[in-house]
């Protein structure tokens, strides 16, 4: 069955733009020019994706972004003319994904979609399996199948990303995970530098949700330099 897209941007030419390259891939899209009718779209619509750009007239993606993490946990991707980096922080920090700063390539944005789609649809498909697909360990539980966490009892409310790493760093429990290694294996893409800036706030994000100190942790560790290691 084809995705459902979102796609949320004032710019009508760029909007439009993005709808031809993602119908060319047979994805379903919703297209919207302002917040309001996007937020009316996500309340009543099965969506699998939402693009949305930072800057709009009445509703900015950030607020859009924070409602939809209240109720759903499928990826987002924010756009923005900006490239100040607090921007970026502040969209991976309320719940994105994934940022992509215009003008862009539309198939680079095309391929991005591709991969959190792909890494959302290899995670709530996995077939059931007890041993593989739950980590329990020191108060916390992950299933896999579920894309549940909980710790001590009290379920985390992570984001897809929040989950895949926290994943990824539990399954490596004893061994240091490099910000390279974490970014490909969460992310699907390729890393460069300004990617250990996108592993960093959403590591800081998943710490606060865990009540994780950074200086005396007990589950995430920072080795400097290299990457995070989770003890046995």
């Amino acid at each position: 069955m084809a995705a459902n897209i979102l796609i949320v941007d004032d710019e009508q030419a760029i909007a439009d733009l993005v709808e031809v390259y993602l119908k060319n891939e047979n994805y379903n899209i919703f297209k919207f020019y302002n917040g309001k009718d996007a937020l009316n779209c996500i309340e009543n619509e099965k969506l699998d994706l939402a693009i949305l750009d930072v800057m709009l007239p009445d509703i900015d993606g950030f607020s859009i972004c924070q409602r939809i993490r209240d109720k759903h946990n499928f990826p987002v991707i924010m756009l923005t003319a900006k490239e100040e980096e607090i921007d970026k922080i502040t969209g991976l920090t309320l719940g994105a994904d994934d940022y992509v700063t215009k003008p862009f390539r539309p198939l680079e944005l095309v391929a991005r979609v591709k991969a959190q789609l792909r890494r959302f649809t290899k995670y709530n498909s996995a077939e059931p399996n007890q041993e593989e697909n739950l980590i329990a360990f020191s108060g916390l539980v992950l299933n896999m199948d579920t894309r549940e966490c909980t710790l001590n009892e009290k379920k985390l409310s992570l984001t897809p990303t929040e989950f895949s790493i926290l994943w990824v760093l539990c399954s490596n429990r004893g061994r240091v995970v490099s910000s390279e290694e974490l970014f490909q294996k969460v992310w699907g893409d390729k890393y460069f530098t300004n990617s250990n800036n996108t592993v960093m706030v959403h590591i800081r994000h998943l710490r606060e949700k865990m009540h994780d100190s950074a200086e005396h942790p007990k589950y995430i560790k920072t080795v400097w330099g290299i990457g995070y290691k989770i003890e046995k």
